[in-house]
């Protein structure tokens, strides 16, 4: 150990080492510095719920009015169709194939993918490409493309989501009861958010009231020429849309007969007034007009409810290369304004990306909190000292810290996976100061004075933890660089906070436990040797 001491790396470490302790509360205060910077930094960071991992599947959802047949979505499909054939030609990606289902989602192809309900109105195409690599790419040009070139539908061209679905990823829901109260609510919302530039896409799920046209049958007239509600819905129906009289058999196929009004009879809304009702109790008609009137309104198409409440989902997109979070940062205050004037009764929540991240973080925070409990107890019984174990973690505030600035260094946004990467560095920092306790009360038992056998320790502890890191450190790089969007931020954060958490077990847990046995004497320390430094003489345990 005395070699070890005078001559290569370890007499360096020594020779800073006793420096640090010489000046330990001067140490302490710069290493409050790396503390301030990580935390200023990580304030500043983007926040990203769950990252899009790499995938050769895609899909894209298609929604017409809401009142549009099955032939405009098969219609709109082709188009869409034929423009994702162009863009991947011109963008030299290897699209492999094209599969589309109209008027319903495709069977569940992916875990968070949930499919979607049959209606006319929709249509879905999924995408296969040959490199994964090349998705992210195709989309960010196809969704510009197509949102540009098919008119009277909506398209979302959607990457697979990893981990719990989130759908798109701004959502603000108002609740109530007044549908007129909702719509102004849900038009407010829409407001704030198309006046964020990074904003596209903007709309709610309940869509555009349809304009619905009722015949209001009048029951006295009705009574008395004996015709009922049945023979008017018979009548109006047969006419405009038609009434299937029989079938016609030609070899295997059946051949619907159905009679309806000529298309020059039936071209305008009026029309259906000349219709004859037939009575299915008697053998009297009459003009449908003299018994029934026509009336024009708008009407709400959908009415979707939540957790029993009437709820319009106000949602928007971030253009390529925003994140969600960065949106709802701008929208906020706007938003917290809107809920304030609400009217009694009514309440506005953010859901989304936003309020999965919430939920997720919780989560983990409970776990981190229960975990770093245990091993508080588990210290607490090993080192028979309430006192130790704070010591060892005070260290891991500053692999924290030193994951946050690897994050900005890298641009890499602070999401589920980074904080992941900040919790597994907790269990790797305190068991290398566990080790390197140990390594101190073993030089303590032999008696060493007490600055020798703190560093005494950490020489000891040098070049394995050097290794360790550095294996893990070298080992993570492969894996940020070609592991996807999903990894970069674990990987930043673990090799940002090992690096720091490095430097920190070997230089300043000895300052930091220099400082409680010499100045604050919270931790004793005994000795049969005289310490060289008359600072630390008559210390006793």
């Amino acid at each position: 150990m005395e070699a070890r001491r005078k001559h290569g790396f370890g007499a360096a470490y020594y020779r800073v080492g006793q420096l640090a302790i010489e000046h330990r509360w001067l140490a302490l205060l710069l290493s409050f510095i790396l503390l301030g910077v990580g935390g200023w930094v990580g304030s500043g960071l983007r926040l990203q719920f769950f990252p899009k991992d790499l995938s050769h599947l895609a899909y894209i959802n298609i929604y017409l009015p809401e009142d549009a047949p099955l032939t405009l979505a098969n219609g709109a499909s082709a188009e869409v169709e034929r423009l994702t054939e162009r863009v991947s030609a011109e963008q030299r990606r290897s699209l492999q194939l094209l599969d589309t289902y109209i008027g319903g989602g495709s069977p569940r192809f992916w875990y968070s993918l949930a499919p979607e309900s049959r209606h006319a109105n929709y249509a879905q195409v999924v995408l296969a490409l040959h490199d994964k690599h090349d998705t992210q790419p195709l989309l960010t040009a196809l969704q510009s493309r197509l949102s540009g070139e098919v008119t009277g539908a909506r398209i979302d061209v959607r990457q697979l989501e990893t981990g719990a679905a989130v759908g798109l990823p701004i959502q603000i829901r108002v609740s109530g009861e007044d549908i007129a109260s909702l719509r102004a609510a849900a038009d407010g919302v829409k407001q704030i958010l198309r006046h964020i530039p990074k904003a596209t896409r903007v709309r709610d799920d309940w869509g555009d009231d349809r304009f619905a046209l009722q015949l209001k049958v009048d029951p006295d007239r009705a009574n008395l020429a004996g015709i009922t509600n049945l023979d008017v819905a018979h009548a109006s129906a047969g006419g405009i849309n038609g009434d299937q009289l029989t079938v016609l058999r030609e070899g295997d196929k059946q051949i619907p007969i159905v009679a309806r009004l000529r298309l020059n009879e039936r071209a305008q809304l009026d029309d259906v007034q000349s219709l004859y009702v037939y009575s299915s109790s008697g053998t009297q008609k009459i003009p449908l007009g003299q018994v029934s009137r026509i009336d024009y309104n708008l009407q709400d198409e959908v009415i979707r409810r939540r957790n029993q409440f009437r709820t319009i989902t106000v949602s928007a997109s971030p253009q390529a290369g925003v994140l969600a979070s960065e949106i709802m940062k701008q929208a906020q205050p706007e938003l917290t304004l809107l809920a304030g004037r609400l009217p009694p009764g009514y309440r506005l929540e953010i859901g989304g990306e936003q309020e999965k991240q919430k939920d997720g973080f919780r989560q983990l925070g409970i776990v981190l909190l229960i975990s770093s409990a245990a091993i508080f107890l588990a210290l607490a019984f090993q080192f028979k000292s309430a006192i130790k174990p704070f010591i060892v973690f005070a260290a891991v505030p500053y692999g924290a810290a030193g994951a946050m600035i690897a994050l900005w260094i890298m641009g890499a946004p602070f999401g589920f996976m980074a904080f992941l990467g900040v919790v597994s560095l907790v269990g790797v920092i305190v068991s290398h100061i566990i080790v390197l306790f140990d390594f101190i009360e073993e030089m303590h038992a032999k008696g060493e004075p007490f600055e020798q056998a703190v560093l005494d320790a950490g020489i000891m502890r040098l070049r394995p933890v050097l290794i360790t890191v550095g294996a893990t450190v070298i080992a993570l790089f492969p894996l940020a660089i070609h592991g996807g969007p999903l990894w970069e931020p674990m990987c930043y954060a673990q090799i940002g906070g090992l690096t720091a958490a490095t430097f920190i077990t070997l230089l300043l847990v000895p300052v930091i436990y220099s400082i409680c046995v010499l100045d604050m004497k919270v931790v004793r320390w005994e000795s049969e040797q005289p310490i060289a430094e008359p600072a630390m003489a008559g210390i006793v345990r």
